[in-house]
């Protein structure tokens, strides 16, 4: 939100307070609270009729430091908040001078200045990262007697900023206007899924406003200089994450948020959708399993859409009698095919759905100030929304689902969640619906993903969600919502996942060939590389089917050779995934995190890379032209072994089946010896494929197990121009190393 009319004033109707220089600071173990009265005092006169702004830095985690900006603090506890992992087990240190205070933990430092204006600057080893000036705090008051807290942090030059959840526009968030607020908005506009109030700066620090209420973010577009965020209320919570790097960063921030949930490995095979409201029945599914078969074409999981329920009747959780007669039968026979199953809901229940008279006398479903339910028509006639903050209506939420994981459903596509009211409604637990308009998706997703756990063990649960925000990392995966089935959208798409890695999300997907519309086959094929290069792969369209052979012989040839590919590549992701498990750090990487220090990669929006060692530039142009960024260093191409020295721009045509793979200097990928299914023994026959490596390098391997153990680590070394090879840990008796 806007407050001013340029750099001077303030627009019509405002009215602004601002700490004008600190009165005291007190300093207790662990916290250090500072007092700012709105203008200098000089006499005690000067305190009469005077606001006075509280401002408290504490540190829930080492490296991390929080601000508490408050004016009157006599409000109720907010509901829902955020849940963090805070904790008193690390080492921090509060200190008060004469002229300045400092709260310090890790590496990372709060120094308060104690006279002249108003000065907060946080340093890592005494060097500035960003800060809080004179002019950066206020308190806004507009003509209806709405009071809006602010605060703004310094941008160095050349800084640059990204994240903020799953946005489709320009990758760094410079001189964009980013509101905090879910909305249903598609991928083509400045609306967001997954809005995240988080971002993450070139200079080694990130940045989390603690509300799932609406923030609004100016980022350098009031002040250019400045990232300006701003909540409406009387208090505002923020934590400055130290890094130095992003890597560091985002570690940090899934610390306290929480980490993304260990996926199983059949998610990240092949995903075939019915697409959304094509006609389809069990002989139609079964056609679409039978031609990939017989096209050699690897299948991991079947994705049933809405339509699996009667139309007007969702979410009722029952088969569509007519379309789907022996449901179980069917799910049993897609099983045997080796394949897993999944379906669509939502957290909807349509007036028609036999859950709806149910839901409304036993309360579970989201009430108006009198009582009555609420409704509207938008989505589905008459529909009501699940209240989640009440654990019985939750509990009866999950026990519909029991019922198909029962049937031998394997997972579900948790749709919807972000056209949530906030107003006019009652939680029932009291929260406040403005900052439960946010929040919903994460009581949602973890219903789900709680129940999937429950049933299937750690590890073997898996959602694909659409909606989020902070935390919603834990319950995984998200796919990138409804883009047009164009070559912008396949831009705007991988814009979105960029972006939302960086907001600590470590998988994502979207879908191949895109949602509405049909693409024509040359967007199909040049998509296919980009979803089978993607964490999770999935096929899925609006009002046409996505089998390849809807569009070409072409397209058959083109997801053959990809999707083996990828199942090839299982041993290599599979670290990849268990990083992004264990550390925060994403699957797919915008550029800037793995090159932090080169200059010529902040920008980048249409590359990508794939864990640490795969940089992946798709095409987006039926002629096959692509432009693309080399770091320095030595790469290879993955795909035909050609070399090419980076430090570069490089300009490339390609064919339908290619697209440019390029493999770091010194990297090892280890290669599968099977490519007919994700989940294989990843060790057994896997060879060790050395790119470029210099003589008398040495690497070290891991190769992972299906529940993130290690199953060997293998030490390379290459003397005389010959690999040589020593199983370090664990045991693996069949590999083999190639020095390409």
């Amino acid at each position: 939100m806007k407050f001013t009319d340029g750099y001077w004033q303030l627009r019509a109707g405002l009215t602004r307070l601002r700490p004008a220089a600190v009165e005291s600071a007190e300093a207790s173990e662990r916290s250090l609270v500072v007092y700012a009265p709105a203008k200098q005092i000089v006499g005690r006169g000067d305190t009469l009729n005077q606001p006075l702004f509280t401002v408290t830095l504490t540190s829930p985690a080492p490296d991390v430091i929080g601000v508490t900006i408050e004016h009157h603090s006599g409000g109720l506890p907010p509901r829902p908040a955020f849940e963090l992992t805070t904790g008193d087990d690390h080492s921090v240190k509060v200190e008060v001078g004469r002229e300045t205070a400092r709260l310090t933990s890790g590496d990372l430092t709060a120094v308060v200045q104690l006279d002249g204006p108003w000065d907060l600057r946080f340093e890592r080893d005494g060097k500035p990262l960003t800060g809080s000036s004179a002019r950066s705090i206020g308190l806004i008051t507009d003509q209806e007697g709405r009071q809006y807290l602010h605060e703004q942090l310094a941008l160095g030059v050349g800084e640059t900023v990204y994240g903020l959840g799953e946005r489709f526009g320009p990758l760094v968030k410079n001189g964009q206007v980013v509101d905090i607020w879910n909305a249903d908005g598609g991928t083509s506009s400045e609306q967001a899924y997954k809005n995240v109030p988080f971002y993450l700066s070139s200079s080694g620090y990130g940045v989390l406003v603690d509300t799932p209420a609406h923030v609004s973010f100016e980022v350098g577009s009031e002040v250019v200089s400045r990232n300006q965020f701003s909540v409406e209320g009387q208090q505002l919570t923020y934590y400055v994450i130290g890094g130095p790097e992003p890597k560091d960063v985002l570690r940090r921030y899934t610390a306290l948020t929480g980490r993304p949930a260990r996926v199983p490995a059949w998610s990240m095979g092949l995903w075939l959708s019915t697409s959304f409201t094509t006609d389809y029945t069990e002989e139609t599914t079964s056609s679409f399993v039978e031609g990939m078969a017989s096209r050699d074409l690897p299948l991991s999981v079947f994705h049933f859409d809405c339509f699996w329920m009667r139309q007007f009747h969702w979410c009722d959780f029952l088969w569509d009698p007519v379309a789907f007669p022996d449901p179980a039968g069917m799910v049993r026979r897609l099983k045997d095919r080796g394949l897993r199953v999944s379906l669509w809901i939502n957290p909807y229940i349509a007036q028609r759905s036999v859950l709806f008279e149910e839901g409304r006398r036993l309360g579970y479903l989201l009430k108006r100030p009198d009582g009555s339910v609420w409704q509207w028509d938008l989505w589905q006639a008459g529909m009501a929304i699940v209240d989640f903050t009440n654990p019985a209506a939750t509990a009866w939420f999950r026990s519909k689902l029991q019922a198909l994981l029962d049937l031998g459903v394997d997972c579900f596509k948790t749709d919807f969640g972000e056209r949530i009211p906030a107003e006019d409604v009652v939680w029932s637990d009291g929260s406040d619906p403005r900052r439960m308009h946010n929040y919903y998706p994460h009581l949602y997703n973890k219903a789900v993903f709680d129940l999937l756990t429950e049933q299937r063990g750690e590890g073997d649960a898996v959602l694909f969600a659409r909606s989020a925000t902070v935390g919603g990392q834990q319950f995984p995966v998200h796919w990138g919502g409804d883009c047009e089935s164009t070559f912008e959208a396949m831009a705007e798409s991988l814009r979105g996942g960029l972006s939302l890695a960086s907001s600590g999300f470590g998988y994502w997907s979207h879908d191949i060939g895109g949602f509405e519309g049909t693409p024509d086959a040359a967007v199909f094929k040049r998509w296919v590389p980009f979803g089978l290069l993607s964490s999770h792969s999935r096929l899925h369209g609006s009002s046409s089917y996505r089998v390849p052979w809807a569009f070409d012989e072409e397209a058959v040839g083109v997801l053959r050779k990809f999707t083996k590919l990828k199942l090839s590549l299982m041993p290599y992701l599979a670290a990849v995934a268990e990083e992004a498990h264990a550390t925060g750090t994403p699957m797919m990487r915008p550029m800037v995190l793995e090159f932090p220090t080169d200059p010529g990669v902040a920008y980048l929006e249409r590359q990508y890379m794939l864990g640490p060692d795969l940089l992946v530039a798709p095409v987006m142009s039926k002629d096959g032209e692509v432009r693309f960024y080399l770091p320095e260093g030595r790469w290879t191409d993955l795909l035909t072994g050609e070399r090419l020295a980076g430090s570069r721009w490089v300009t490339e045509t390609h064919g339908f089946d290619s697209l440019p793979v390029l493999v770091r200097e010194g990297a090892v990928i280890a290669v599968g010896a099977v490519d007919d299914r994700p989940d294989y023994d990843w060790a057994d026959g896997v060879e060790l494929r050395w790119f470029a490596p210099s003589e008398g390098q040495s690497r070290r391997v891991v190769l992972p197990g299906p529940n993130g153990q290690t199953v060997a680590t293998i030490e390379l070394t290459l003397t005389d121009g010959k690999p040589a090879a020593k199983v370090l840990e664990g045991t693996c008796d069949r590999f083999t190393v190639t020095v390409v």
